[in-house]
């Protein structure tokens, strides 16, 4: 396995810092983006994963930066941060 640079590193004098690569660094803002849409909206993981047809682990994956979500799932996101009631309906 290859390791990746770091590209911030950990704060030595903070025990619970850690260093973060570059692809933590894109799935850390991927997952603040998802995360804040949804507070935004003022939806629960569960609500908006109902509404907007997605998965609800994944969404919790991605909300968590344990998965780095795909370029069209952020896509997607940005389009709900728009226009949520547009989407929703075109589910519906």
């Amino acid at each position: 396995m290859k390791k990746e640079p770091i590209i911030l590193p950990a704060d030595p004098m903070d025990d619970e810092d850690f260093a973060v690569s570059a692809e933590g660094m894109k799935r850390g803002r991927r997952a603040r983006l998802i995360r804040q849409t949804r507070n935004n909206l003022g939806l629960s993981q569960a609500e908006f994963a109902q509404r907007f047809r997605v998965p609800v682990g994944t969404l919790r994956d991605w909300e968590q930066a344990r998965v780095t979500a795909p370029d069209f799932a952020i896509a997607y996101v940005q389009v709900i941060a728009r226009h949520p009631d547009m989407v929703a309906e075109a589910l519906n």
